[in-house]
């Protein structure tokens, strides 16, 4: 109490430390940003789970009364709240907006993003731009989530809320599956772009902004905050044959075709409108920036009411069809039965409205129904029009609007589902039978055999330690937690474009497979359980080789897909240019080796623990890409031993780099070269964190610790992508 009022009376200093909680206060990478930043392999530990370790959401869901939820969705897009109203007495067009920005985040190159998790709930998404009253659009669920409570997520919700809301307007759906599980803390692993402000120049993430191809990858959006594309144009100036350039190349990285591209653009636009109708500059701060008052609430509008007619959010203003609560083919009609010109919203954006245009067929005010409005479109509207090929596509919708529908409602599943992984993920009464091409299809394999006779089997052959261990890691490595796709089921390592990458080696996967096929073949079994039996084989062998004996877990079932089943367009921007765990490197990249190697990491699933302990394992069992010796501190190559971090700590060596990026260790004592190294070697001596781990696994009392943790992670990665034993 002393110290309190001393400070209080001393210019009022306060004891706590303020900021310190709400990082104010610099942090490690603020200090040192060369630092590498371990906090993508942190993301999401269980602890945040409020729910517990013990909550099981599939399970939850078997309770779950669905057609009551779905029928309380319905009766709720038509019951307009006070505080929130619906545009024309119907939230339809709100819920799908808010399903479509949940889904449309998400990207091809490395699955973030997109709907699976509810991560709209947190930063940076609940305050983007883009997202201007999706906050509000939650909020008005919260009754209907209150009352179902863990039985569904707010994943699921959200994207069931906007399928819904096209089924209340009259579209007749594809399906709906359930299995979103929620996270309960921002997804830092998620990099959405470089810039430091809000809606930054495209030029910012464009080599060339004038070639859409040239954005940075992963990144799909065209701009800080955005979803997809400037709804005013590229960088916010009109031209609809350039924005479509953006759109084309943004719906690809989002593995969309030129057609549902057209069908997604027009379906979207067929209900609903746009809210621009005062003044953007006055709006409050964003939900993340508002007053504790807010209450979670952003972008406070103090014009007029506020809400209704006042909402102002892209900026832009007006519905784009006669009947904005009707699914029909009135985006089409009205986009080709009017000639255009630019105008100026009331809040001074940029969009395109009739020429000339009857009173009877503009939508009416959202509040005065005996009032119309003109209609508007966006410059992504207006490429729909003018580029050549989507002029060609949206002309046939035009003319076959059941076409149109069924497109649409096929484009719309796939946009909501696609990062929902396969369908041993997902649950409920309108999960469609149909299998589609990018749902990555597997046949359900062979679960009950002999297996210890196939491994004796594979024993038997002249394959190596590092030939069995590294083909079944390479067809593992594929998988990624951020939509659930890749791993070794299905065995696509054998399939185009698979085979041919050349972080796999083709050549050597090629014998491997010729000798482990007809094994297979000869037991009725998977090539997929085959390949993965064949690696923990190898370890096994390691492991005796080290002196030890342990049996690495193996579960049987895996299924093989055949070349029909597997899109190659998407399986491209899964290929591995940097694997860590193989010491394999392209080539050069702006980012560092290390930094890539954790971002595999964390879509396969692993701790920092984890990456250290399979590192080392893989150094000293011969795994490198081509043979190379860099990181094989060993003289042992083969046995499963902890020589890699034994020799990575020993103050005996130093270490001096070389003019081609690799590493000299060299004897302190008599300048002999001992090892080489990379630096994907080398960090987990340099950085704080991972020098822990490697202390931890050189101790001479671990060696037995060492190899069961190898064997767990090993395993976890092998299984990672096994939904149905899980």
């Amino acid at each position: 109490m002393e110290n309190l009022k001393n400070g209080s009376g001393s210019g009022g200093k306060c004891p706590f430390m303020h900021g310190s909680n709400t990082a104010v206060e610099k942090t490690v990478t603020d200090w040192w940003p060369n630092s590498l930043n371990l906090d993508i392999l942190h993301q999401h530990d269980l602890k945040t789970n409020i729910l517990g370790e013990d909550f099981d959401y599939q399970e939850a869901l078997k309770s779950l009364d669905v057609e009551g939820l779905k029928k309380d969705l319905h009766d709720f897009m038509t019951d307009s709240q006070d505080w929130w109203p619906a545009d024309w007495g119907h939230y339809g067009g709100l819920m799908i907006r808010m399903a479509w920005h949940a889904a449309g985040s998400y990207r091809l190159a490395d699955g973030r993003g997109g709907g699976g998790t509810g991560n709209q709930r947190f930063a940076p998404l609940n305050s983007w731009p883009d997202n201007v009253s999706l906050d509000k659009a939650r909020r008005l669920l919260w009754p209907i989530k209150k009352k179902y409570g863990n039985k569904v997520s707010w994943a699921d919700l959200i994207i069931l809320a906007g399928t819904i809301a096209y089924e209340s307007m009259g579209l007749k759906t594809y399906g709906f599956a359930f299995g979103r599980e929620d996270i309960w803390n921002p997804e830092k692993d998620v990099y959405w772009g470089a810039e430091k402000e809000w809606l930054a120049p495209s030029d910012e993430r464009y080599t060339s902004v004038d070639t859409p191809d040239t954005m940075e990858n992963p990144l799909a959006a065209v701009q800080m905050g955005l979803i997809y594309v400037n709804p005013e144009g590229v960088n916010g100036k009109q031209d609809p044959l350039k924005t479509a350039q953006q759109v084309r190349e943004t719906f690809k990285r989002m593995a969309m075709n030129d057609e549902e591209t057209v069908a997604l653009t027009a379906g979207g636009h067929t209900v609903g409108k746009t809210h621009g109708n005062g003044d953007a500059s006055i709006l409050g701060p964003e939900p993340e920036a508002a007053g504790i008052e807010a209450q979670g609430l952003g972008w406070a509008n103090p014009t007029n009411t506020g809400k209704g007619k006042y909402t102002v959010t892209s900026g832009l203003e007006g519905a784009w069809t006669t009947h904005p609560t009707k699914w029909d083919n009135g985006f089409f009609e009205m986009l080709f039965n009017h000639e255009w010109e630019s105008r100026k919203s009331p809040a001074g954006a940029d969009q395109w409205e009739p020429v000339s245009i009857k009173e009877e067929d503009k939508p009416v005010d959202v509040e005065d129904l005996t009032t119309r409005h003109n209609p508007m479109m966006t410059d992504a509207d207006m490429a729909m029009k003018m580029d050549p090929i989507y002029r060609e596509i949206s002309l046939k919708f035009k003319n076959d609007f059941d076409y149109f529908s069924d497109t649409f409602a096929c484009a719309w599943f796939k946009l909501t589902h696609r990062d929902m992984g396969p369908r041993d993920r997902w649950f409920g009464p309108d999960v469609p039978q149909e299998e589609l091409i990018w749902q990555d299809p597997i046949p359900k394999g062979n679960g009950n055999y002999d297996v210890e006779a196939v491994k004796a089997k594979i024993a038997a052959t002249d394959l190596s330690i590092s030939e069995l261990v590294t083909t079944a890691w390479d067809s593992s490595r594929t998988f990624r937690g951020s939509d659930f796709r890749g791993g070794a089921n299905g065995a696509r390592i054998r399939l185009e474009p698979q085979k041919n990458w050349e972080g796999n080696e083709p050549a050597k996967l090629q014998k491997v497979l010729a000798v482990l096929e007809p094994i297979a073949a000869e037991f009725g079994i998977s090539v997929a359980d085959t390949i993965v039996l064949a690696g923990n084989v190898g370890v096994e062998r390691a492991i005796r080789n080290a002196g030890m004996n342990m049996t690495v877990p193996f579960a049987p079932g895996r299924g093989d897909a055949a070349q029909e089943m597997t899109d190659v367009d998407s399986f491209e921007s899964m290929e591995s240019l940097v694997d860590g765990y193989r010491n394999y490197q392209q080539k050069q990249y702006t980012v560092s080796p290390e930094e890539i190697m954790l971002d595999r990491t964390q879509l396969l699933g692993l701790t920092a623990a984890e990456m250290t302990v399979l590192v080392g394992g893989m150094r000293v069992m011969g795994t490198n890409y081509g043979g190379t010796k860099h990181g094989v501190f060993t003289e042992q190559v083969g046995a499963l031993t902890n020589d890699f971090f034994v020799n990575l700590t020993d103050m005996v060596y130093e270490w001096k780099p070389l003019d081609n990026g690799t590493y000299e260790i060299r004897n302190r004592n008599t300048g002999a070269v001992k090892y080489t190294a990379t630096r994907l070697d080398l960090v987990f001596g340099s950085n704080s964190i991972l020098r822990a781990y490697a202390e931890v696994y050189a101790q001479d009392d671990n060696k037995e610790r060492f190899v069961k943790d190898f064997v767990a992670a090993w395993t976890k990665v092998m299984n990672a992508d096994r939904f149905d034993i899980k």
